[in-house]
């Protein structure tokens, strides 16, 4: 399962691979687990500055080591370094950190203090000189979006990442139509909910259950393929090849309406607008 990165031209696997707290995995198990990602499909790689203070970044910088042409590489800077500067410099460091000359796609983390424009014109910079090829932003809702697009002059706001899971669908009212007219990609983060995904005997894990069962496919597959069904991005993190084999796994065979149905009425989204989930 693959579509249209946004406006970009790329296509891209729908499932990708994130990399929060991957530097407390051991690092050789960590790298092998990336690789094999990549290997099996799943060529978005997502880290950030602040994840270990770079060192997820140099983990991930290992794993793409013969692997740079496949790789669709993402970062973030955070907030508080995101003036004009100080987003040049925090892309510089982790370019270093990843050991490569440019990246895919680069983000502003969550909203901060700096004034948009200046963080858009810093983005917009980093293009024009070759370090990244888009810019997005992660943690944005709708009304925060609309100053981000008037803020850019040369460069189209390429991807908003944010939190979406099955107990947490609020932005598939507002946000995802927001975005799909603005052809921006729309990647989800924390897909298994952060040490929250349905318990096998609630009501909820049990439709999993059964869906799993009939169709042959693992419980966290279902997930994988009922949040990515309307050509939304989900990077599960792992630092273990098993579970990278089965993330990859989701990417076959992918939900019928029937089924997609059964998830939908056990995690139902929201019937008003809630405010964006972040974790």
């Amino acid at each position: 399962m693959d579509a249209a990165f946004g406006w970009t031209g790329e296509r891209r696997a729908l499932i990708g691979q994130g990399t929060w707290m991957i530097e407390q995995d051991p690092e050789a198990s960590a790298v092998a687990a990336l690789q094999l990602g990549i290997d099996s499909g799943m060529t978005i790689i997502d880290t950030a500055e602040m994840y270990g203070n770079g060192r997820a970044e140099q983990v991930v910088g290992k794993a793409i080591k013969q692997r740079r042409e496949k790789a669709f590489l993402v970062s973030k800077v955070l907030p508080s370094n995101a003036s004009y500067d100080g987003t040049r410099r925090a892309c510089e460091r982790s370019l270093r950190h990843l050991g490569v000359d440019h990246l895919d796609l680069y983000l502003l983390h969550w909203p901060g203090s700096h004034p948009i424009a200046e963080t858009m014109r810093g983005l917009e910079s980093l293009v024009n000189e070759g370090m990244t090829r888009f810019i997005g932003v992660s943690n944005f809702d709708t009304d925060e979006l609309g100053p981000v697009l008037r803020a850019l002059k040369n460069e189209r706001l390429a991807c908003n990442q944010v939190l979406y899971h099955l107990g947490d669908r609020g932005i598939e009212r507002r946000l995802i139509p927001f975005c799909r007219r603005h052809e921006i990609a729309v990647m989800g983060y924390s897909p298994f909910g952060h040490r929250s995904f349905p318990r096998a005997e609630s009501k909820g894990g049990k439709v999993l259950g059964e869906i799993a069962s009939r169709t042959g496919k693992t419980v966290r597959q279902v997930a994988l393929q009922f949040l990515t069904r309307d050509g939304c991005w989900a990077i599960p993190k792992s630092g273990n090849r098993e579970h990278v084999r089965e993330n990859a796994g989701a990417l076959n065979a992918p939900l019928t309406e029937e089924d997609a149905g059964m998830v939908d009425k056990a995690f139902p989204a929201p019937d008003r607008d809630v405010p964006l989930g972040i974790i």
